[in-house]
């Protein structure tokens, strides 16, 4: 049993749209696709992390840190919410432009999660909507990454859990051995800008998606604009 979760931000219904529109242009199975809503998950009592708004921004107070996104820290409840099998979380800027459903097959049950390991140092302080441009330990591992919510070391991701740790641990996958780690290849999230050319599956638009003014011309913006043409027709 698969599931899919993409994280959901209002600033980015656009790529949230585009995101899922091509999730269900090219899979070829039936999996089950939701999206990671904060206001339904702080009803439903799984996320209660102390959160303000400074300058118009999103801040964690556990983590002093902004939060770039609604999703920054509730895509580690994904386990909780999944319960058993594979799930899939996955960031909302992303395109994909294959068989999803692939990304499932031939995954070792010994490891906790499959994330495509990035060596990414972001050359620009902000992105987005100028939102600060954070540095940490194996970032964007966690923007795509498949859970295997049978494993026991998953079972310690408790809501309680990720509601008290700081952000930049969760991030790093500090509940698990490196040796439970699995990797994915770079195609199933290339980043724009950053990752070596190639014919990615999956397109992650980690600065900014073109549904912002200063990434309107990136690399697999026309595509991303024709997914979202489609969606809306």
């Amino acid at each position: 049993m698969s599931s899919i979760f993409i994280g959901f931000d209002p600033r980015e219904t656009a790529a949230y749209a585009v995101a899922r529109e091509s999730i269900r242009r090219h899979i070829t199975q039936p999996i089950p696709v939701h999206g990671l809503v904060l206001d339904q998950l702080r009803e439903q009592g799984l996320y209660w992390r102390p959160t303000e708004r400074r300058l118009g921004r999103l801040y964690d107070v556990i983590s002093e840190h902004e939060m770039a996104t609604e999703f920054a820290i509730s895509r580690f409840l994904v386990p909780h919410l999944a319960q058993f099998g594979w799930a899939l979380f996955m960031d909302c800027d992303m395109l994909l432009r294959s068989n999803i459903a692939r990304v499932f097959e031939g995954l070792d049950k010994s490891k906790a999660v499959y994330c495509v390991k990035h060596d990414h140092r972001p050359y620009l302080q902000s992105k987005m909507d100028g939102q600060l441009q954070s540095i940490y330990p194996r970032k964007n591992w966690s923007s795509f990454m498949i859970f295997n919510c049978d494993h026991g070391a998953n079972k310690k991701l408790t809501p309680e859990l990720v509601n008290t740790l700081p952000g930049r641990d969760l991030h790093r996958f500090c509940w698990l051995e490196d040796s439970e780690i699995g990797e994915l290849s770079v195609e199933w999230n290339w980043l724009v800008g950053s990752d070596a050319e190639c014919e990615p599956k999956n397109v992650h638009f980690t600065e900014g998606a073109p549904c912002f003014e200063a990434f309107r011309n990136v690399p697999y913006a026309e595509e991303w604009r024709a997914t979202l043409s489609r969606w809306a027709a």
